[in-house]
């Protein structure tokens, strides 16, 4: 079959290639992947800009779904031609702390698709049912695969930070998990949301008053910290979340977060911060990171994209068929769509 495949430690180093079907083990349930979407980090891949550990080669992908093709002889409860999303946790082992309270996101033995397991870029992916997602009748595959940015917005956004009516909150980054927690604190009630970009994100940032930015700023163009002052009594944002990565944006939240406000860090990246924690003390600011999601992140963000409740519809800029993945990747790394998604066919 072919397949998406990251083969080295280099900058362009990806290509579609002929590999062999996975083997299905007793306990597995046997995918035919419908819609991959596209993630920053597949094209941070593709450019080796990766600030976490991957193994080489590698099948890209691991925002998808599909329909079950075969399950295992141990697996119960899935039948073939059922329409499933997949969680991103291909691996855990389900004996340590984080594991036994839940929170599988957090063992420390896990193992991501199209990272260190193979990913859905391809036409058959073999998955444990754990992870597995009906797709509700009224969701096409395309949204559905994009479940998993929407449940990294909403673990952070609903899981691990309150937000409370009429709060300001500031989002640092207009890219898809920008976008999809802008949603999410819309719909936790959030009065006053800002979506901060870059010039790369023209585009992005108009897509973001479409789906209810209250402002939006280029950081390059525009003093965001006098700006984010300007809202609400003046003492800075009550929520900044950073869905960047970049740590000039980290000691700019630090700066924009009010006394006894809230940081919550979604972005990854491997620059050091080269600037002091010393205004998280002074001003009593709680600092958290938000990673990944778990089985009931995925129920409910599948019954808010079934009600309608989170768009879809402006976040998706292409659906590329398998051999057209570099103009996929390309029109999401020059800001033309915040998310593109690859077709199986």
């Amino acid at each position: 079959m072919q397949a998406i495949v990251k083969y080295d430690r280099k900058d362009g180093a990806v290509e579609v290639r002929e590999i062999p079907e996975p083997q299905l083990t007793p306990d597995q349930v046997l995918i035919e992947v419908k819609a991959v979407g596209v993630c920053g980090s597949d094209i941070h891949m593709w450019r080796e800009h990766q600030s976490w550990q991957i193994k080489l080669p590698i099948v890209l992908g691991h925002e998808f779904c599909g329909v079950v093709a075969r399950a295992g002889e141990r697996v119960s409860g899935f039948t073939e031609g059922e329409r499933v999303a997949c969680e991103t946790a291909a691996e855990v082992c389900g004996e340590c702390a984080y594991c036994r309270s839940g929170n599988y996101n957090l063992c420390p033995k896990r193992k991501g698709f199209g990272a260190l397991i193979d990913g859905a870029m391809a036409r058959f992916i073999a998955v444990r049912p754990q992870i597995l997602h009906r797709i509700p009748a009224n969701v096409s595959f395309e949204y559905a695969a994009l479940t998993e940015p929407v449940c990294v917005a909403y673990n952070a956004l609903v899981e691990k930070t309150l937000i409370k009516s009429g709060d300001v909150v500031v989002i640092q980054g207009a890219g898809a998990i920008g976008i999809m927690s802008l949603q999410i604190a819309k719909l936790r009630g959030a009065g006053t949301i800002a979506v901060l970009g870059t010039d790369i994100d023209a585009h992005r940032l108009v897509i973001a008053r479409q789906l209810g930015a209250t402002h939006m700023l280029n950081v390059q163009r525009d003093d965001a910290l006098a700006f984010v002052k300007s809202l609400g009594d003046g003492f800075g944002a009550d929520v900044v979340v950073d869905c960047t990565g970049v740590s000039a944006a980290f000691k700019q939240s630090m700066a924009m977060a009010r006394p006894n406000g809230t940081i919550t860090k979604i972005g990854w990246g491997p620059q050091p911060l080269d600037a002091s924690l010393d205004p998280i003390v002074a001003k009593a600011v709680t600092v958290q990171g938000a990673f990944s999601h778990t089985y009931t992140t995925w129920e409910r963000v599948l019954g808010l994209l079934s009600t309608g409740q989170i768009d879809l519809k402006p976040v998706i800029g292409g659906v590329y068929p398998l051999t057209e993945w570099r103009e996929a990747f390309a029109r999401m790394q020059v800001g033309d769509n915040i998310k593109s998604v690859i077709s199986i066919q």
